[in-house]
Formats: structure tokens, sequence, C-alpha cells
């Protein structure tokens, strides 16, 4: 399993400490491998992909010298196993599993085939009640190590670990079939944990006391629909089902510390204030700033920043870490409430520039037409935070309007505010078919993501006048 890197590795040194998986610019040896990767996928016949799929790279120290492991997430092209490719952590193609799997398909057969009501019930329980059997067998088959050669099975590194319900609840709660909203499970794992890329390649390491150095996640074929992967980008490692494992397999390795808390430090120093009065504020928001905290910065945010110069004020909406532009703010109560009041009713009207990349390769087509709007229902993926997708089925409306004013620059009028919203009505290839340039979740990376909230136009919550303030950018 270990490939020599290629002969331009040559010179590059090794990082001095391993990569921050879930947000990271992959280290060059990290590119050289998955380039070679990607080649051998469409040089070998059973590697050539007939569907999109998530491979990664490990680069490894054995013996003083470097390789790389590579890996790709669950099954590719059918087989859990191709040659040169790490293999499972547990072989779920074979054996006890795959014999259980077998029987619970038998009872969905029966239960579709059985007009008796009674005997449906009693089937779909046992069916239940069987898969949930084998999915917690599943976990804990998955025994896994970390730099310290500990180990865990996945019940155990989920103990106290808060995890979303499953895709088909979901399904079933949004089309109307369940009255009640699933919730998520303390200390269940995700179905498929284990399976991704990443922890495969770091327990291959371990078991063969290999010494990682880097690793990098990077999608090979066509994207799956509505996902927007493209083939050849990095992307980092998923929240839900690694992000508590990969924690723990780490342990005992010097990672590097999260890329965003640094740049957190110097982007609040670039906060500006462009208004002022005893209501309001209106300020510009650097990209790569989070508006709110998240579990990995609690206190590095826009909104937290604003909180220490005084507890009544409140961010009255967000943008994307990595959107910039003018954000509003109350500095009391009453300017609150009135402020809320005006975004429930859409009176408040902002407008948006970007920067669009050309079309992807995989869009046989793109709106061209110069205005226009886009309706594309967005609904988030529960299992991939914080992608979002576009969902006929289950999603919540989202309508942009669109005035191109060049070949590649857009302005873009939300009618709407979902997570997301604009990127994915600029990368969708039912909405203008272009990513926005530097948009590294649905698109391709770039120096920054080029989306900007350039104006905003409100009444004042105290004279009731129309403001508008504008921030011109790029």
């Amino acid at each position: 399993m270990l490939h020599p890197l290629p002969p331009e590795a040559e010179g590059i040194p090794s990082p001095e400490r391993f990569t921050y998986p879930f947000c990271y610019q992959p280290h060059p040896l990290c590119q050289l491998a998955a380039k070679e990767v990607i080649a051998h996928c469409y040089a070998t016949p059973d590697m050539v992909p007939t569907e999109g799929k998530m491979f990664g790279v490990l680069i490894v120290e054995h013996e003083g010298q470097r390789y790389y492991l590579a890996a790709f997430s669950g099954i590719y092209n059918g087989s859990y196993h191709h040659d040169g490719f790490v293999p499972p952590i547990c072989d779920l193609q074979h054996g006890y599993f795959s014999e259980e799997e077998q029987r619970i398909v038998a009872l969905t057969h029966q239960i579709n085939a059985t007009t008796d009501e009674t005997e449906r019930i009693q089937l779909k329980a046992l069916r239940k009640e069987k898969s949930n059997a084998l999915q917690m067998w599943t976990f804990h088959q998955f025994r896994m190590r970390n730099a310290r050669q500990e180990e865990k099975d996945l019940i155990e590194i989920f103990a106290n670990v808060k995890s979303p319900f499953s895709e088909e609840e979901y399904i079933e709660y949004k089309e109307g079939r369940t009255p009640n909203k699933p919730q998520p499970k303390i200390g269940i794992p995700p179905g498929g944990t284990g399976e991704c890329c990443a922890p495969k390649l770091l327990q291959y390491a371990y078991l063969h006391t290999l010494k990682p150095l880097c690793m990098a996640e990077f999608w090979v074929g066509p994207s799956k629909q509505n996902e927007m992967r493209i083939e050849g980008n990095f992307y980092p490692s998923c929240q839900h089902k690694c992000y508590p494992l990969l924690h723990y397999m780490m342990q005992g390795l010097d990672v590097e510390e999260n890329p965003l808390m640094a740049r957190s430090k110097e982007k609040l120093k670039q906060v500006r204030f462009i208004y002022e009065d005893d209501d309001i504020l209106v300020v510009s928001k650097p990209a790569g700033l989070l508006s709110i905290p998240n579990r990995d910065h609690k206190e590095k945010s826009l909104s937290a920043y604003l909180h220490k110069l005084n507890p009544d004020y409140r961010l009255m909406h967000r943008l994307d870490m990595d959107t910039s532009g003018l954000m509003l703010v109350a500095k009391n109560p009453t300017a609150t409430k009135s402020l809320q009041a005006q975004f429930e009713r859409h009176d408040i009207k902002k407008k948006y520039v970007a920067i669009l990349d050309e079309p992807l390769l995989s869009h046989t087509s793109y709106i061209s037409h110069q205005q226009g709007t886009i309706s594309l229902p967005l609904s988030r993926n529960p299992f991939d935070a914080p992608r979002q997708v576009v969902n006929y089925r289950v999603g919540k409306p989202a309508i942009t309007h669109y005035v191109f004013k060049g070949e590649n620059r857009v302005e873009l009028f939300p009618e709407t505010g979902r997570t997301h919203q604009l990127r994915i009505h600029c990368a969708h290839p039912d909405g203008l078919g272009r990513p926005i340039k530097g948009d590294i979740l649905y698109g391709t990376r770039s120096d920054r993501l080029y989306l900007h909230a350039e104006s905003i136009t409100f009444r004042h919550p105290t004279t009731g006048e129309w403001m508008t303030f504008e921030d011109p950018a790029f």
C-alpha cells in the first residue's frame, strides 16, 4: 500500500505539524499524490469512475523515507477492495453483516407483498429491531486506533456525542409521513462512520507503524446530484461522522491549529464601523470572520466582539464566514424589535456583488441572460454540514434576482435569506451554472470568496426614515 512520491517531491519539505482536516490548504506533497491517484483511476479499467467519490491521500514516513497511502470512501465501483488502496476498517460485504442484511431485505419484500395490515405492522417492527441490532453490532466491530496506540470502538468514541438522525427519518418527516421532527441521538454514531477516507488512512498507518505527516481529501468523478463537487478539488473532512472520530484518532499527533482561529484574531481588527447613532450600527465585516460563534470558535466572531462592546448590541442578520460586507446591528431592545419586524416583512433590501468563475465542466449549459430570477428550493444537508443542497421534494423556497454588470460580475438581490442561497443559486446547473470565484464548497479555491454585501436599505427604527448604506468592494 506504500506508494513512492513522484520525483517532483524531491526538495519539498515535510510539514512541521499534521493537517487539521476540517480546514486546510492541501500540502504540495498531497497535491502531487492526489494528481497521481486521479491519473491512476482513469488509466485502470476497474477504477474509471462510474460515479463521483471522495478519495484521500496520507503522506507517511517509514524507515526514513516518505510515501503516500491512498483510500476512497465506502464502496467504489461496487467493491470495498481495489489494488493499491487501503482496505476497509471493517469489511461489510461478507460474513455476518451481509447475511443479516439479506434477511432484512427479505423482510422488506414480505412487507411489500402482504395485504394484512396486522402482519405488516409486526414485520415492520421485526425489521426495525433487526436493523438496529445490526447497526449496533457494526459499530462495535470498528475498533479505532489513535497515535498513542489506544483503541476504542465507535460506541465508546461517540459516547457523549450528539449525532444527527438518519436520512430516512429526515425524509419521512419532511414529506409529512411522520408528524414529529426526528431528534438527534446521544451516543449513537451516524451510519457509515469509519468508512470515510481519513479514518481508513490513519487506521492503516497506525496498524503498520507508519508516521503520518499530512493528509488531504479530494473528489474524483462526476458530481452527485445537487452536491456540486468538482473533480480534483480538495474538501474538508465531514463534520457529523468524522469530527468526533478524527479528534480521537489524532490524539498523539502534533496537529496544526485550526487555521480559522489564528485568522479570526486578525480579521476582527479589520471590522469597520460605517455608521452609528443611539439605536443602530452599520458595520462592514471582512471575509474570513464568522458572524456568530460555532463550536470551534466560542469567542472569535463578530457577534461575540459586539457583545463585548455592549451586551445589548445584537447582530440582526448573518453573512457566511467567507462573505464580506455590510451588516446591521441594533443597540437596544426597541431597535431590535423594529428591525426584526422589517426582516420578517422582507422590507429590508440587500444587494450583493459577486465575481463568477467559468462554467463547471460538468455543466452542459448555464444561464446567459443579463438579468432574471432564480428560484431553487434549498435544504441543509444534515449529514455533511455546512453544505446545503437543492431539494425539490423538501427544500424551502429560495428566490434570488440577478443582473449581470459584465461578463463575470453580477449583482444579486436575495428575496429570501436561506443559508448559502447565493452561492448555490450561482453554482447550480439550474441556477447561473457558474460558481462564485473562490467558493471552496461549491466551486474552486481562490484567494478569497468573491461575494460582498455591497448595500443595505431599511427604515430607521426610531425616525422611520429610509436609509441606504453602501460599501463597494472589488
